[in-house]
C-alpha cells in the first residue's frame, strides 16, 4: 500500500446523473487500486466491469458483515459483528443458501408476472391522484415513493397504518449523515413493527408472501423480523429512487421518451439502460478476501476488503459503447461490447428482488408519460435537489407541470 491510496468520495456529486469523475479516471488508469477505508484499513477499490464481475463471482471472497470495513465514516460503532439471524445478504453459504432458497420462489419472473395486475392498479391510483390534484406535483412524493411502498407492503402484508413509519425510518437509515443514536433508533423503529405483524399473521394468515413464509417455515420470530426488515428496505428504497431519478433522466432526454412512445417494445431496453446509466448504489458492494487472491497480477491479501464501484463498472467503455450517453435502444441492439450491467450485482448475492424492481419500472414509466404526454419540470434542472450524501442516490423532490 502507498501513502497516496484512494479515499472514497462521501457524496455523489457532480450529478444529477453522473458519478464523481474520479471513478472513471481511476478505472481507466488503475482498475484495481489501493484504497484507505474510514477506519484506516488498507484495502482496494475495483472499478472496471471485468474485475468487479470477476470478484463478485469468486467464492474466495466473503460477504460476511464481521469481515467488512466501511469506506466512509458513518458515525456508527466500529465494532464488527456477525449478521443477525435472517440477515442473509451479509452471510456466506451455507447459511446464505438456506435463507435464500426459502424466498427465491416468490421473486421469479413467473411469480412477479402474476403480481403485475396489482402493480398496475397501484400505479393507476397514483396517477389518478396526481391528475386530481393538478400541477405542480412532486413526483417523488406522489409517484416514486408510493408505488414501491404499496407494492412491497402488500407483498409483506404490512397494514397501511404502519407504512409511513417504515418509510420515515428507512430514510434515516440510508442517510450518510445520520448519527449513531438516530441510526439505532431508526432500526429499532422498523424492527419493532414486525413482531406484532408476525403474531397477527400466525393467528389470522392473509394472502401474502409474508404470511406464507411465517406459517410454512421453521424460522424463528427473530429470523422473520430481520428478513421482513431486509426485504422492505431492499424493495422500497432502491426502487423509489430508481423511479424518481429515472423520471428525471427521461424528462431531461425528451427524444428518448418520444422513441419509447413510438416503439413500446423498447420498454425492457429502457429499464436496463436506466439501471446502467443511473446506477444508484453509491457505496459498494464489498467483499473480504478469505485467502490471498491474485486478480490480474495484483495480490489481494487475506482479510483485505475490496470495495467495488458499480457506477464506474456500468460506464466502462471496454463494455459499453459511448457509456456516458443515455441510449434506451442499447440493450435492444445486439452488440459484443454492450455487456450486461451490474446494477443488481452479480453471482450468488445478485439482488433477489430484481424482477420486482424491473416490473415496477416497466409498468410505471410508460403509464406516467402516456397519462401526461407534455410532462415537464416545474423548475430548472440544476435546481432539482439530489440525495448526494446517501447510501442510495436519488432525487429529493421532482416538481413537475403538464
Amino acid at each position: 500500500m502507498t501513502e497516496t491510496a484512494f479515499t472514497y468520495p462521501s457524496d455523489r456529486r457532480p450529478g444529477p446523473f453522473d458519478p464523481p469523475d474520479v471513478f472513471s479516471r481511476i478505472r481507466d488508469q488503475h482498475p484495481l487500486t489501493p484504497m484507505t477505508f474510514a477506519d484506516g484499513h488498507e484495502g482496494w477499490l475495483a472499478s472496471s466491469h471485468r474485475i468487479v464481475r470477476k470478484i463478485l463471482a469468486d467464492d474466495r471472497f466473503s460477504n460476511r458483515r464481521e469481515l467488512m470495513h466501511l469506506p466512509i465514516d458513518r458515525n456508527i460503532s466500529k465494532k464488527r459483528q456477525p449478521s443477525e439471524p435472517g440477515m442473509f445478504i451479509r452471510m456466506d453459504p451455507p447459511e446464505h443458501t438456506r435463507y435464500r432458497r426459502l424466498l427465491i420462489a416468490q421473486f421469479t419472473v413467473h411469480r412477479i408476472k402474476q403480481l403485475e395486475p396489482k402493480i398496475t392498479a397501484v400505479i393507476q391510483d397514483c396517477l389518478d391522484a396526481i391528475e386530481r390534484s393538478g400541477p405542480p406535483v412532486d413526483l417523488i412524493e406522489e409517484f416514486a415513493v408510493p408505488i414501491p411502498s404499496a407494492v412491497i407492503c402488500d407483498l409483506l402484508g404490512i397494514p397501511e397504518s404502519d407504512r409511513g413509519d417504515f418509510q420515515q425510518a428507512m430514510g434515516v437509515a440510508v442517510d450518510l449523515n445520520t448519527k449513531q443514536d438516530d441510526l439505532i433508533e431508526a432500526f429499532i423503529t422498523m424492527q419493532s413493527l414486525f413482531p406484532p405483524l408476525i403474531a397477527s399473521k400466525r393467528a389470522r394468515p392473509t394472502d401474502d408472501f409474508y404470511s406464507d413464509l411465517i406459517n410454512n417455515s421453521n424460522l424463528t420470530d427473530e429470523e422473520l423480523t430481520n428478513i421482513g426488515f431486509m426485504l422492505f428496505g431492499a424493495g422500497f428504497e432502491t426502487t423509489a429512487n430508481m423511479l424518481g431519478l429515472g423520471a428525471f433522466a427521461l424528462l431531461e432526454h425528451p427524444g428518448q421518451v418520444a422513441a419509447l412512445r413510438h416503439d413500446r417494445s423498447l420498454i425492457d431496453s429502457t429499464v436496463e439502460e436506466l439501471l446502467r446509466y443511473l446506477t444508484i448504489i453509491h457505496i459498494g458492494p464489498m467483499r473480504a478476501a478469505l485467502e490471498d487472491v491474485d486478480i490480474e497480477g495484483v495480490t489481494i491479501r487475506k482479510g483485505q476488503v475490496v470495495c467495488m464501484s458499480l457506477t464506474a463498472a456500468n460506464r466502462d467503455p471496454a463494455c459499453f459503447d459511448d457509456p456516458e450517453r443515455l441510449d434506451i435502444t442499447r440493450f435492444a441492439r445486439a452488440g459484443k461490447r454492450n455487456m450486461g450491467h451490474l446494477a443488481f450485482g452479480h453471482g450468488i448475492h445478485q439482488c433477489l428482488g430484481q424482477q420486482l424492481a424491473r416490473s415496477e419500472m416497466r409498468l410505471a414509466f410508460p403509464a406516467l408519460f402516456d397519462r401526461f404526454p407534455d410532462l415537464r419540470l416545474a423548475l430548472p434542472p440544476d435546481e432539482v435537489p439530489t440525495r448526494d450524501a446517501m447510501v442510495i442516490y436519488g432525487v429529493q423532490r421532482l416538481p413537475v407541470m403538464w
